[in-house]
């Protein structure tokens, strides 16, 4: 049998239209569904590894000289289809590194990179990375010579630190151990604006602190601030607010910021030689033939000294090729005046520069050309304060070289974690204190005998469970800070936060610290050791018998190893599984839920399962009895989910987060609840797993799935 089909368009579509595209999901139709798809990303369906590959094994057999060998020859092997400046990749390669790395955020602990994401939309095709597409493709050869020993994401970050080391700028160090993902990262939230290049994150514009949280960028589809000035008009000293703002909420101060400002801008160029509205369309936009490349100018051309990117136009320095201490020394010698690039844009150039200052021309090394500076550029020399730092800087250049080479590590690096996840030769043996350091604990102790003391301490178990889930529950897979392991939770700022209950935590740590002392163990291991001790007393308060496994090993932060300020973006405004929100915020309290399940890397049923087990193990935040659906608090239950999905009940809205559960025929009220309670039994996701742990017969697996993930959480910063 054959089937004909007709060009026409009056012949049937041999597939679904759409359905290999943009098929109309269920939150299309019902926008108030709650979307668990963040808590399944990166599934193992995506990975075209093998399940047994390990990447941090694979990459310490890579030859690492080798790499770095053939990383420098490529920057000045320009070729025809995307030429070099004055032959040399190096700039292109650092603001590649620079944009994959000048995503992350402190507040979340997202963006940066340590996953490869530049890959992937909407970082390839943001504005701010134009022409970037070319750069990953000049470093493809490397990538398909060394294969599986090399991730993108420490490859484009190593690119970054060759071109600045062909240069002839010494860098501090490089780790490897950046693992790829193979799907766009879908719960990084990038702004709400629905076009390129918006504003509409700052409550007050003429606050430009009130950028909406846990937002960096100050425009979307900008990696940090608008070049030429805010909303586009040059103003330096009101840029400088922007730039302050915006790379503190990268965790840098303003040395660091005018360190890095300085340094990414002592070697490079801006490009802005042309008509940018002859650009093709971003590499998610683009025709099928143009094969993931993007704005391509149409009619073709647009290569080396035409080419259109910031829309900027010029380099920042004399020798933009060579590592030197030129930047400073034209910014803060000559006056500048506004300009206008070929392309349109705003940008500063020098009054009556010396022809020996000047950059030669890209198109014709004969000719000199005017420097350029952007309004951030300028706010070095005119904010009274980075004025200061950039003159230290001038005086001293070994000072600003080392300033910038670990603002730099800092940069790439953050997001890595602790020293302790460091690959390879170049890898500094100097704990740093954004690092978040923490000495190695003992490996065995009398976990028996602490057993033993951890019960004599009379602590109810809910407090045991509780204050071991709020010292682990920080821990945040997008840059491994937080968890268990240094006991912070006993330092400031933790012990203050109101989310850890000061008054019951500080009577649970004193008790804690003794037992630490008695067996010689870490306060940090006793804690977790107290909440397992907590966890299995209610296992057998339930009718089970089940361990829970620990493993001895963390050891105890010192206060003057703990960047306070830094840890104070870890403290929990809302904790769902301890049923608390702090105050009322205009996101519901399931959808924060499901940000802070997603940070500490859960799946939709391990926060399930999480959540049935604290509520009936009695641990809410103050006491409270919302969501506690049993008659037995204390055992670990499958109750929560029993009573929930019982038809015997009605449920009732109190106020905006508050519940009654009613009995059908007595009308008397049973339980309380809030929003986060209900969502169990209301999304019909969320439901089918709760009626798995409701089952008779799912009593047992209940118990062991919490223990199981329980001790996750427990180990996830190990």
């Amino acid at each position: 049998m054959s089937v004909e089909y007709k060009k026409n368009g009056s012949g049937k579509c041999p597939v679904m239209h759409g359905s290999m595209t943009a098929q109309t999901t269920p939150t299309h139709w019902w926008p108030k569904n709650l979307n668990l798809d963040i808590l399944h990303q990166h599934d193992t369906k995506t990975n075209p590894m093998h399940k047994k590959f390990d990447y941090k094994k694979e990459v310490k057999k890579l030859n690492f000289k080798g790499i770095k060998k053939d990383l420098l020859k490529l920057m000045t092997e320009s070729q025809e289809w995307w030429p070099a400046d004055l032959g040399h990749y190096g700039g292109l390669f650092i603001r590649m590194a620079w944009h994959s790395a000048g995503t992350y955020r402190i507040a979340d602990g997202r963006g940066g990179s340590g996953t490869g994401n530049h890959r992937f939309a909407p970082l390839n095709s943001w504005p701010d990375n134009t022409n970037l597409d070319k750069a990953r493709r000049l470093l493809w050869p490397i990538k398909k010579k060394y294969g599986n020993k090399i991730s993108w994401a420490d490859l484009m970050i190593l690119a970054g630190n060759m071109a600045y080391e062909s240069m002839g700028l010494k860098m501090y160090g490089f780790s490897f151990g950046r693992e790829d993902i193979w799907h766009p990262e879908k719960d990084v939230y990038w702004g709400s604006e629905k076009e390129w290049l918006q504003d509409k994150r700052y409550s007050n514009n003429g606050n430009r602190k009130s950028l909406a949280n846990p937002l960096a960028a100050v425009v979307m589809g900008l990696i940090y601030v608008n070049p030429e000035g805010v909303d586009g008009k040059p103003d330096p000293l009101r840029t400088a607010h922007d730039v302050r703002e915006t790379f503190g909420r990268m965790a840098m101060n303003d040395v660091e910021t005018c360190a890095l400002t300085v340094g990414g801008h002592s070697v490079g160029r801006a490009h802005g030689n042309g008509d940018a509205s002859l650009l093709g369309p971003e590499p998610e936009s683009g025709e099928i033939h143009e094969q993931g490349f993007g704005w391509n100018r149409k009619g073709g051309g647009g290569l080396g000294v035409n080419q259109v990117t910031s829309g900027i136009q010029g380099a920042w320095t004399t020798h933009p090729n060579k590592w030197d201490d030129t930047y400073l020394k034209l910014l803060l010698d000559y006056e500048w005046e506004l300009k206008k690039s070929p392309a349109g844009a705003n940008q500063w150039e020098p009054i009556n520069m010396k022809e020996e200052d000047k950059p030669v021309d890209l198109a014709d090394p004969s000719i000199k050309r005017n420097p350029i500076m952007t309004d951030a550029d300028m706010a070095m020399k005119m904010d009274p304060s980075y004025r200061k730092i950039s003159e230290k800087f001038r005086k001293d250049h070994k000072y600003m070289a080392d300033s910038f080479t670990k603002a730099w590590f800092k940069l790439t690096h953050r997001d890595m974690g602790a020293r302790k996840h460091y690959i390879g030769p170049d890898a500094p043996k100097l704990d740093l204190i954004w690092q978040d350091p923490v000495p190695q604990g003992k490996k065995s102790f009398s976990v028996i005998k602490a057993k033993k003391l951890i019960e004599a301490t009379g602590l109810r178990n809910s407090d045991l469970i509780s204050t071991a889930w709020d010292s682990a529950r920080t821990y945040r897979r997008t840059d491994k800070r937080g968890g268990a392991n240094g006991a912070r939770i006993r330092l400031l700022p933790q012990k203050r936060w109101e989310g850890n209950e000061p008054v019951r935590l500080n009577k649970v740590i004193g008790k804690l610290e003794k037992v630490a002392k008695k067996v010689k163990a870490s306060v940090a291991d006793i804690i977790v050791l107290a909440g397992n001790v907590g966890l299995e007393k209610s296992i057998k308060k339930a009718g089970f018998k089940i361990s829970v496994p620990f493993a001895p090993g963390r050891g105890d932060a010192k206060q003057d190893h703990t960047d306070i300020d830094s840890f104070k973006v870890l403290e929990p405004l809302h904790d769902a599984f301890r049923n608390w929100v702090k105050e009322e915020y205009a996101v519901d309290p399931e959808e924060m839920m499901l940000d802070r399940a997603s940070l500490m890397n859960l799946s939709a049923k391990e926060m399930t399962v999480l959540i049935g087990g604290m509520r009936v193990l009695d641990t809410n935040h103050g006491g409270s009895k919302h969501g506690v659906f049993t008659n037995k608090p204390g055992a670990l239950t499958n109750d929560f989910f029993v009573n929930l999905t019982d038809m015997k009940f009605i449920w009732k809205p109190l106020d905006k987060n508050l519940y009654e559960i009613t009995d059908r025929k007595s009308k008397k009220t049973k339980f309380t609840a809030t929003r986060v309670d209900l969502v169990f039994g209301s999304n019909s996701i969320l439901r089918s797993y709760a009626e798995v742990y409701a089952q008779d017969d799912n009593q047992e697996k209940f118990v062991k799935d919490f223990v199981e993930v329980w001790t996750k959480i427990m180990n996830a910063d190990r």
